[in-house]
């Protein structure tokens, strides 16, 4: 890293989310360019040659690295906190690498259950498959992760919050817990996101997102990242993912630029309307359960507010009447949109048993709070009191 990235590391989050890490071609652009290149010349075969062997440090690849997208991985880095970076395909695809380019046969695992239903699949499923010994833990219970990591264990996942029963976890005991038991700790922050929770401060050792969600925050596009140590993501997250080829496109890389240049200020709106909605939620009659980490009543608040900076974009609650109730109150929304998306700018509400976790049992849904009533509402940018009134006349409905 240049001397001026590093005094980048000293700016405000703010500035650094419009300006940092930026480069600039021969033609001095203020915008980022976009390198729309899947390869790269050489003056010399003698400078291919040093190039492939690492003696240069330039670009060779696209499926390797490219100019914008190295500037995304380094302004991601820069507000995260992070040492490096690397920018993957889609958030799946940065979960995915970040487990598999460190685990391997024989080796153990230990998860929150109340997973994103991808990650899940990953956990429950895929990794088995190449030997990899998984143990699922209820994240919010602490003796079960201190019964779980009392072994030698190699990696530890978990979401907080979680995606969509907003279970919150104390980051820093279990993360205190698995380096005790020789585990790497990767953390989901998508719900939190860069600008409201900092799991480095934590003990993470690697952070991983879908850049798809309030990164981009506007529905453009897909996209995920791998934070860590320059070491691990030279040494395990670079070569897996050269081989594999799980590559940031540039011109999504470029999208996720201009979404991170707003990101500050489309949260604070984010929060600012997610909490309006969810207290008065709190009146709403018909309801059995109401999730939202800011407010007193969610089981884990005290925990959620020592550990974020505000509650986030997304509230999930339980109808009486179950799924005949949901599909009333999705079908009867004016505003707000059915969709299986989150951190976007429109409001959008799912019926994740039906959706994002329909392939899981109907007895493993329900051990992580999703049941047929069950629904997640992801709060965007528009008018509040027009969201509310939406919600009001569904509601009726």
């Amino acid at each position: 890293m240049t001397a001026e990235y590093e005094n980048q590391r000293l700016w405000g989050v703010e500035t650094q989310m419009v300006r940092g890490a930026t480069e600039r071609s021969q033609f001095s652009e203020t915008n980022e360019a976009i390198f729309l290149t899947s390869g790269y010349v050489y003056k010399s075969a003698e400078e291919a040659e040093r190039s492939f062997k690492g003696e240069i440090d330039r670009y060779v690849y696209s499926r390797f690295g490219n100019p914008t997208v190295g500037m995304f991985e380094k302004r991601l880095a820069l507000i995260e906190g992070a040492e490096d970076c690397r920018a993957m395909s889609s958030g799946m695809a940065a979960v995915f690498a970040a487990l598999a380019c460190h685990l391997s046969a024989g080796q153990r695992l230990v998860a929150s259950r109340a997973l994103f239903g991808s990650c899940q699949y990953i956990c429950a499923e895929l990794l088995p498959r190449f030997g990899i010994k998984v143990e699922f833990v209820d994240g919010v219970d602490l003796s079960q992760w201190r019964a779980a990591l009392s072994k030698p264990t190699n990696a530890v996942f978990l979401e907080s919050p979680s995606n969509p029963g907003l279970e919150m976890i104390d980051l820093k005991a279990v993360c205190d817990l698995a380096h005790a038991a020789g585990a790497l700790v990767v953390v989901d922050n998508v719900l939190a996101t860069p600008i409201l929770q900092k799991p480095f401060n934590f003990g993470a050792d690697v952070v991983v997102y879908s850049a798809t969600k309030h990164i981009d925050g506007q529905g453009r596009c897909l996209g995920g990242a791998v934070l860590a140590s320059k070491q691990f993501i030279v040494e395990k997250v670079t070569p897996f993912m050269r081989h594999t080829g799980p590559s940031l496109s540039p011109f999504n890389a470029w999208v996720l630029l201009k979404g991170l240049e707003t990101l500050d200020l489309r949260m604070q709106r984010h929060c600012e309307n997610a909490l309006t909605i969810a207290r008065a939620l709190e009146k709403q009659k018909g309801l059995t359960r109401l999730l939202y980490p800011w407010l007193a009543s969610h089981p884990q608040h005290a925990l959620a507010t020592s550990q974020m900076t505000a509650g986030g974009s997304v509230i999930s609650f339980e109808l009486e009447g179950g799924k005949a109730a949901a599909f009333r109150l999705l079908n009867a929304l004016k505003i707000i949109d059915i969709s299986n998306n989150l951190g976007d700018a429109k409001s959008l509400m799912c019926h994740p048993a039906t959706t994002t976790h329909q392939r899981l049992t109907p007895q493993d849904r329900a051990r992580v709070g999703i049941t047929d009533g069950f629904v997640r509402l992801s709060v965007g940018l528009e008018n509040v009191n027009d969201l509310m009134a939406d919600l009001t006349q569904a509601f009726a409905a």
